[in-house]
């Protein structure tokens, strides 16, 4: 078995971790006053440094890792974890930086994958460009999202143009005031087989009869960095038939090949989180003294530094093993895999936080450190792209069908 990247991945982590150090890690406390400022003045721009970022990663070429095969990069999977990995450690500034942040990246294959040639040039080639963002609507208040046939929005056909009714919520960047575009997935014939009921469409900010209600917040935070999440609604907003994507009753189909290459960027991302929150807890242990010496000399700290270790590296490597399958055997062919890594990762990296939490001691729930922040928005990805349970039904009913006699 050989576990080295290949050198073309070595030479392009390496840049990345050079403007990691030079631009992104330096323009993190700028950041924050940037997005209090707007909290305060109720606004939704992302931090102006962001730009300025994404203008330098840009040109040095450090843009559009994520699109397999077909993008500017044409990266593997396994050759875009450890890059992934590298943007979770700043996860507020450096997925945007580099373009690569979700739900762009999910919108963008999905065009790439399923979209006509005029939406491609009209969506995907601003969105690679990076000059507009997009969001995604599938969520809603009503129905138990975990099942997505339960979606009740309606697409309706009415000649030349299809009519959209229903409500929205958690859809994620949909504050930002540059989020052009939306896929919206909707029920165009409640009658067909339960997986042949839903499409996609496409609707462009400012259509008539398209509102975004409010932001939503998350354990109190409102993620103003890339646009926050909102609730939508939809009252008889008329699109041109053309803005659908693939075909009627195609929907849930595409929605399964857009979320399996998003939940592994999420696991990518989040060991890059857990990582560095091991590095904080250790600087952390050894500076703070409680009954005479650091508490690094104390055995339970201790404890949760090698188990936080152990945990992290199993991850790694179911990470990188299901990578390594998608990219060899297709999406498909890893699908228990991508289920046991959408289980794993936001416990595993929870568990971390929360012991790097404990041992900040009350600064660890403060806005001093961005750890509270980070599990906040762990323990979210327990129902991001579906809930643990879901999935871990799922993967044992697979199990079990491997054992089970006729």
């Amino acid at each position: 078995m050989h576990f080295a990247f290949d050198d073309a991945t070595n030479e392009i982590v390496a840049r990345v971790q050079t403007f990691m150090d030079e631009h992104v890690y330096p323009a993190e406390a700028s950041a924050h006053e940037q997005m209090r400022a707007a909290i305060a003045e109720d606004r939704w721009d992302p931090p102006a440094v962001l730009a300025e970022l994404r203008a330098k990663a840009k040109e040095q070429g450090l843009w559009n890792f994520f699109l397999p095969g077909g993008g500017p990069a044409g990266l593997t999977n396994l050759q875009y974890a450890p890059i992934a990995e590298i943007t979770g450690r700043s996860i507020q500034l450096a997925p945007a930086a580099f373009n690569c942040a979700a739900p762009d990246t999910g919108n963008m294959e999905v065009l790439h994958m399923f979209g006509t040639d005029e939406q491609k040039q009209q969506w995907l080639e601003p969105l690679l460009a990076g000059d507009i963002r997009s969001a995604f609507a599938m969520t809603e208040p009503q129905v138990a999202s975990s099942d997505a046939t339960n979606i009740e929005t309606r697409i309706e056909r009415d000649g030349d143009h299809y009519v959209l009714n229903g409500r929205k919520w958690w859809i994620t960047g949909a504050m930002n005031p540059n989020c052009k575009v939306f896929i919206v997935m909707g029920k165009t014939d409640p009658e067909a087989s339960r997986h042949r009921q839903q499409s996609m469409i496409l609707v462009e900010r400012g259509t008539p009869g398209f509102e975004i209600l409010r932001g939503m917040q998350v354990f109190g935070y409102e993620d103003r960095d890339h646009g926050g999440h909102a609730e939508l609604r939809f009252t008889n907003v008329r699109v041109p038939v053309s803005n659908l994507v693939g075909g009627e009753g195609e929907g849930f189909a595409i929605a399964q090949a857009r979320l399996g290459p998003g939940r592994i960027h999420h696991c990518m991302r989040s060991i890059g989180i857990a990582e560095r929150a091991i590095e904080m807890m250790c600087r952390r242990a050894t500076e703070r003294v409680a009954f005479g010496r650091p508490i690094a000399d104390q055995g339970v700290v201790r404890d949760w530094i090698a188990e936080s270790r152990v945990r992290l590296e199993q991850l790694r490597l179911l990470v990188l093993k299901t990578a390594w399958l998608m990219d060899t055997v297709g999406n498909r062919g890893a699908h228990t895999e991508i289920q046991a890594i959408k289980i794993a990762t936001p416990q595993t990296v929870e568990w971390i936080l929360d012991k790097a939490i404990q041992t900040h001691g009350a600064g660890g729930i403060s806005q001093d450190f961005p750890l509270a922040e980070w599990w906040a928005g762990m323990r979210t990805l327990r129902f991001a792209d579906g809930p643990d349970e879901v999935h871990k039904n799922s993967l044992a009913k697979a199990e079990i069908a491997k054992h089970r006699r006729d």
